[in-house]
Order: structure tokens, then C-alpha cells, then sequence
């Protein structure tokens, strides 16, 4: 995440990296195990398939898992840090977390052939860091209750609101990549990756320092605060993407990047003709936006004080994904309205019947199964088939489906659950594609 409003985030730091023979070796031994995976021709099949599925020409529906509770994950020691050097810690937690999904959840994943070495980037965000009070339940879990502190009171406030510098340190991005090639040198290439898609939320961050209650109230109360608020959140997204692009930061995301809220981001529609491979721009890429405070608010009003403001950075983007937990089924004509729209959000507490008839084969279906079936007190994987099929057949095999299972809070310490509705999932996908 490009941005966190629990924290700010520090620049980062050119510093040698210096590993043990010991950790390069772990290092080695991982990128080994994936140099195998990425080499197997099922990714050039699922990255195909995810291209017909943003091209509105889906051959069935697709599968991804994302946002798990890995705190509860751990199996056999399998994702047990045995590295010393914290450089080292990250690149194995990122190689052992892809080989454990690959090995045990897959879905439709796709695994690239070459390792991925970010930009040192660094954004100083927008001001302001949440002020809040949180209770825990699990203290290795870092999905917690949070009560916000208002910071944002009066119009003044507002102005509380900041414009993010960028900077990118690049001596440091380059020791991270000669580190990143020493290691892994004859097993994986190493490739510098810059910013790609980006997760625009502004209502995200305004409920953090106004408060639910309160900004919901001034929606009818100060309509006038409101819309400063969120057009000041929008200038400083657009002042941010503006120094991405003048200092060439931007990388693709046609790929299997995760946009939205939703799957990959594979497509045969972007970069588009207007792309200097040199220099990436917001058109050759995926926008998104979302209002998930929005959830009881009028389409009316979810225009006015959110898409409408959101319109100067979806226009931007080549294709957009629209949402993430809010409730969107009474507001797609709402969301017809953003040109360049490809992918809707569809939370569990959509009605089924009502988003498949107005969504229609007009975008894709981005659907998230409830992941409260993961922490019932038992596991019941009939139940979960049940559940994807009444989803599916509402569908008629007539629409381009998403199954994205996200959200994951807990799986009751019991991954092989998690496990299970992958396998599930897949099944009930290939057998709607008629495999």
C-alpha cells in the first residue's frame, strides 16, 4: 500500500546490504522453488484466461484469494523466517508466502518468471495520521477494533489536509537490485518496478479523522465542509500522480497486479496505442475508487459526495474498478455514469439477483464471498459450495465473474479450511466453464 493512515511512513535509507552465506543460501533455495513453478506453462494459460475476463469474453469464472490472516497460516514451519538480516526477512516472507499459497491455495494465480525489485519510493503522505483507540482480540492478528479521534472539526481543519511530496531515493533502489541480483543470479531475473496501481480512497481516510457518525451527519449538516474536504483528498491524490508521472515512477499493471479491490489486472486493452514502453502514464493503467462508508447512503448522495469529486482521477486511467464492501446493487446506474468503468465491486451484502440484472455482460462481476464462513466454530465446505452455486447460477453462465475471497479476519487457526475453499472454488469455476 502506497499509503497507511495509521502511520507515516520513513523515507527510505541507501544502506549496504550485507547477507550471511547462510541467509543467501535460504534465499537461493527459495527462488529455486519458485524458478520451477514460474516456469510451468499454466501461467501463460491462466494469464490468458484473465485477459478474456477483462476483455469481457470470459471463458469462466476466475479465482483469487487475497488478503489472508497469515498470523494463522503457518504450517509445518513452512512460512518460519529462518533468515537473520532484516533485508533478508523480506525477501523470504514474500517468497515463502507465494510458494504456501501456490502449494495449498491457489486458485487462479499466476506466478511471474523473474523477481520484482521496487523503486525506492517514497510519498509524505497527506498530513495527518489517525488518532485512535484500539482493542485487539489477538494479539498476532493486525485486524483490530479501532475508536477514531476527531481531527477534522471545523472548515479550518481542512486545511490540516496536506500536499504529499515524492521523492524516489535511487542509490538506494539500486543496492536493493544489485543485492536482489547477487543473490539470485542463474535462478531468477531481477527487474525494477515502479509505482503501479494505486488504491484512491478518499473516503477511506476522511471517516479516519472525522469520524463515521460525524462526517455521515455533515453530509446533510455541512454539505458545503464536506465537499472542501473530499476536493482537497482529491488534490492531493492528483498532486501525488502528477510527480509519479514527471519523474517516470509508474509501472504497468496489465498484469498480475491486483487492481481494485478485485483479481489480476491482465488485459489486451492496455497499455493501448498511446504507450512509450520509457515512460508509463495513468492512461496505460488501471484507476479505482471506492466509498465504502457510503454503504447507507442514497445513490443521490454517493454521486454528489464521492464519484462526482472522484471523476477528475478515474477520467485519467485507461480502465477503472469501482468499489470494495459497500453495498453497490441499488446504485449501478450511479456507476454508469464513470466512462471508462471495466470492474464492479460486489460485496457480500449486494442482493444477487438485483447486481447480476444490472450488471449484466456490461463489466465484470467482481464478487466476494462472505470469508465469514472461514471462522464459523466448524467447518462446513458443503455450505460453501452451496454458496458459490447460488451465486453462480444466478448468473446463467451469462456473465464475466470474478470469485475473489478476501477480507480473511481468521480461518479459527485452521488453514486447511482455507485450503478447502480454494479447491472448492476451482472446481465449481472449471466446472461452469465446462471442464
Amino acid at each position: 500500500m502506497l499509503h497507511d493512515p495509521s502511520h507515516y511512513t520513513p523515507p527510505p535509507i541507501a544502506e549496504p546490504i550485507h547477507l550471511s552465506q547462510r541467509d543467501t543460501d535460504i534465499l537461493r533455495a527459495l527462488a529455486s522453488e519458485l524458478a520451477v513453478i514460474a516456469a510451468l506453462p499454466v501461467h501463460k494459460e491462466k494469464a490468458a484466461l484473465w485477459t478474456r475476463l477483462n476483455d469481457l469474453d470470459s471463458v469462466r469464472p476466475m479465482v483469487w484469494i487475497n488478503e489472508i490472516c497469515w498470523n494463522e497460516m503457518n504450517v509445518d514451519d513452512e512460512l518460519t523466517l529462518r533468515t537473520e538480516h532484516p533485508w533478508a526477512q523480506d525477501q523470504e516472507r514474500e517468497l515463502r508466502r507465494t510458494l504456501y499459497q501456490w502449494r495449498h491455495l491457489p486458485g487462479d494465480m499466476v506466478v511471474d518468471d523473474f523477481l520484482s525489485c521496487p523503486l525506492a519510493i517514497h510519498s509524505t503522505d497527506f498530513g495527518i495520521v489517525e488518532d485512535v483507540d484500539v482493542v485487539k482480540t489477538d494479539e498476532t492478528n493486525d485486524i483490530v477494533s479501532r475508536h477514531f479521534n476527531i481531527q477534522l472539526k471545523e472548515p479550518e481543519d481542512i486545511e490540516k489536509i496536506k500536499m504529499p511530496l515524492v521523492t524516489h531515493n535511487e542509490a538506494a533502489t539500486e543496492i536493493r537490485y544489485q543485492a536482489m541480483c547477487d543473490v539470485y543470479r542463474g535462478i531468477m531475473p531481477v527487474k525494477k518496478a515502479g509505482q503501479t496501481h494505486i488504491w484512491f480512497t478518499p473516503w477511506d481516510y476522511l471517516i479516519r479523522w472525522w469520524g463515521v457518525q460525524e462526517a455521515m451527519e455533515d453530509l446533510i449538516l455541512r454539505p458545503d465542509m464536506v465537499h472542501a474536504a473530499v476536493d482537497r483528498m482529491v488534490d492531493a491524490w492528483m498532486v501525488e500522480l502528477d510527480q509519479f508521472v514527471a519523474q517516470n515512477l509508474l509501472s504497468l499493471d496489465n498484469n498480475n497486479t491486483r487492481i481494485g479491490s478485485g483479481g489480476y489486472g491482465y488485459t489486451s486493452q492496455l497499455p493501448g496505442a498511446d504507450h512509450d514502453p520509457g515512460h508509463v502514464k495513468p492512461h496505460n493503467m488501471w484507476g479505482c475508487s471506492n466509498a465504502q462508508a457510503f454503504s447507507e447512503v442514497s445513490p443521490e448522495m454517493h454521486w454528489e459526495f464521492a464519484i462526482a469529486h472522484d471523476m477528475r482521477w478515474l477520467q485519467r486511467w485507461g480502465m477503472t474498478y469501482y468499489g470494495c464492501c459497500e453495498p453497490l446493487d441499488g446504485k449501478l446506474e450511479v456507476l454508469r455514469r464513470i466512462p471508462n468503468l471495466r470492474k464492479i465491486s460486489v460485496s457480500p451484502w449486494c442482493k444477487p439477483e438485483r447486481t447480476i440484472a444490472g450488471i449484466g455482460r456490461d463489466y465484470v462481476i467482481s464478487h466476494k464471498p462472505s470469508p465469514a464462513i472461514l471462522a464459523e466454530s466448524s467447518w462446513d465446505p458443503d455450505q460453501a459450495r452451496r454458496n458459490i452455486r447460488a451465486f453462480m447460477a444466478k448468473t446463467e453462465g451469462n456473465c464475466h465473474v470474478e470469485l475473489i475471497m478476501k477480507d480473511i479476519s481468521t480461518v479459527r487457526y485452521d488453514p486447511t479450511r482455507l485450503w478447502s475453499w480454494a479447491a472448492i472454488a476451482m472446481e465449481e469455476a472449471e466446472r461452469m466453464g465446462g471442464r
